[in-house]
């Protein structure tokens, strides 16, 4: 199932982080595994598309395709969607990319990613890219393109909050390197620059909804400063951006799986 048919029918995407690597004991990872195992089911349930993060923030994390196969978890078609950074040795890269087609998953979110002392970083010419300074999305979309041609649908990120010329001159390059569909950073109910994107580009976009109350990660997320006074009522705001957008897609992230999830549905009455 591909990103337009998401929209079409109206299928969320819902960030899942995997379970971090600096857990101290045994059975504090078999219980974040346990936790990660039934969200993952339980979005699967419901008709949602997971959508896992690659080490977010720079914070080493198993990686989502090994925990899917140790965990022995379904991928049905058009259902799991895989985040995919620089951060990662060649032989890593080449493991999750095999991992994601034993697998089925189908969709690719390419972003540059937030680094580490613990991470390893590809090179120019682990990508095929020897005139390039340094291993960015673009360079890394356009080898998995060149590479493993019509395999994936890949995605890339926009930043509504970095000045529109400078975002849209990236985009450009994301989007002659093979980039299929946009995924916003969040947006709290209508954004500008998400309006300037719109008219410009003729792809899929998913608007990116922020579904914790907390604006200070918000602010860590997007890296500018969201004021903490501001008003946000992430279920308000999440039907405001089905409103304001209604030929988008949307990705939660923060989801509460206690409080949000069972009302889901009611946001597209």
């Amino acid at each position: 199932m591909s990103i337009n048919e998401h929209i079409e029918h109206k299928i969320f995407h819902v960030e899942l982080q995997t379970p971090k690597q600096n857990v101290k004991t045994l059975p504090e990872l078999q219980e974040n595994l346990d936790q990660f195992a039934r969200k993952y089911t339980t979005l699967l349930d419901q008709g949602h598309c997971v959508c896992i993060t690659d080490n977010p923030m720079g914070l080493l994390s198993f990686q989502g395709t090994e925990v899917i196969k140790e965990l022995g978890l379904p991928c049905p078609a058009g259902q799991v969607s895989v985040h995919l950074n620089t951060f990662h040795t060649p032989a890593d890269l080449q493991r999750i990319i095999d991992d994601c087609l034993k697998l089925g998953i189908g969709n690719l979110l390419i972003i540059s990613g937030d680094g580490s002392d613990r991470l390893p970083k590809l090179q120019p010419q682990d990508v095929a890219a020897d005139e390039a300074a340094s291993v960015t999305s673009v360079e890394l979309i356009r080898h998995i393109r060149q590479r493993w041609n019509g395999q994936f649908e890949l995605g890339v990120a926009f930043n509504p909050y970095e000045p529109f010329d400078h975002e849209m001159e990236k985009m450009r390059r994301k989007i002659d390197a093979g980039a299929q569909f946009i995924v916003t950073q969040p947006i709290l109910g209508r954004h500008e620059m998400l309006d300037k994107l719109l008219k410009l580009v003729d792809m899929p976009v998913v608007v990116e909804a922020w579904m914790s109350k907390k604006l200070h990660l918000l602010s860590l997320c997007v890296g500018y400063e969201i004021p903490e006074d501001t008003v946000h009522n992430p279920m308000d705001t999440l039907k405001q951006l089905v409103q304001n957008y209604p030929g988008c897609g949307l990705y939660l992230s923060m989801l509460g799986y206690k409080t949000q999830l069972p009302h889901l549905r009611k946001v597209w009455n």
